[in-house]
């Protein structure tokens, strides 16, 4: 998980919660809005949880939303560890951090948006975009969402893994 930064035309800003499987490089979800906080990350993770199962882990900057108590009690709750890169370490979230230069270069950088409105829906478009008409080397020429839908979930509520 990670956050990106943009503005409207009005030049008012709004940022992005954006996440990465790293096994299938689908982007479940990226939330846009004015603020998003500790409470409002877990939230989309709790949507998530219902929708998808839960991971092991999920790494993460140093970020105030990460470090919150909400997001801390949540994980634990649901024993998912929270890998946090080191200050300064991109590297740490290598996934996330090419995953944010797509979109930025792909779709931040390339529209003028009118409102937040606007920019939820463009996002939302180039998201599904991503997931499922891009073929990815790493997965053998395969779209996230086809390697996605390779797997079998019974029921997701269930996982811990």
């Amino acid at each position: 998980m990670d956050f990106v930064r943009d503005t409207r035309a009005d030049g008012r800003a709004f940022r992005a919660l954006t996440l990465v499987d790293a096994c299938t490089r689908e982007c479940p979800v990226i939330e846009v809005d004015v603020s998003l906080g500790g409470a409002r990350v877990v939230a989309v993770l709790e949507r998530l949880r219902v929708s998808r199962g839960l991971p092991q882990r999920i790494t993460v900057d140093n970020g105030p939303e990460f470090r919150s108590k909400a997001l801390d009690a949540w994980a634990h709750q649901h024993g998912v560890q929270l890998q946090v890169s080191r200050p300064g370490k991109p590297v740490d979230n290598t996934f996330i951090e090419a995953f944010n230069g797509r979109l930025r270069d792909e779709c931040l950088n390339q529209h003028w948006f009118l409102s937040l409105a606007d920019a939820q829906r463009t996002i939302e478009r180039w998201r599904l975009g991503y997931n499922s008409a891009r073929p990815h080397r790493g997965l053998a020429g395969r779209t996230p969402t086809q390697v996605a839908e390779s797997f079998t979930l019974v029921n997701p509520t269930q996982l811990s893994a």
